[in-house]
């Protein structure tokens, strides 16, 4: 099994400055999630739009090219705010479990 990004923080009780370095780094996710998503979208639209007024064959390509490379974008962006937001629900969890002891 993978070891988690914050297993150093297993065994220690954390204090309010690290809940709030906690709290921090899930609002950098949300951003990033946010980024990822406004890439793809704008991917898409720069495809749509670079086909409908291309006139030559290869930029109506690079049109089309754009268009399932912004959903793949945002797919990305998606399977990444969950694979990091399960790390830190993971730390919150051992927090709790370790702050009730």
């Amino acid at each position: 099994m993978r070891k988690s990004l914050y297993s150093r923080f297993d065994d220690d009780e954390l204090i309010l400055r690290d809940e709030l370095a906690i709290d921090r780094t899930l609002l950098a996710n949300e951003r990033t999630l946010l980024a990822y998503l406004r890439s793809g979208v704008a991917l898409v639209i720069a495809g749509i739009s670079i086909m409908h007024f291309a006139n030559e064959m290869w930029f109506w390509a690079v049109g089309v090219a754009c268009i399932p490379l912004g959903a793949v974008t945002g797919i990305v962006g998606v399977i990444r705010y969950r694979s990091i937001g399960k790390s830190i629900d993971a730390v919150r969890r051992q927090t709790k479990l370790l702050q009730s002891e």
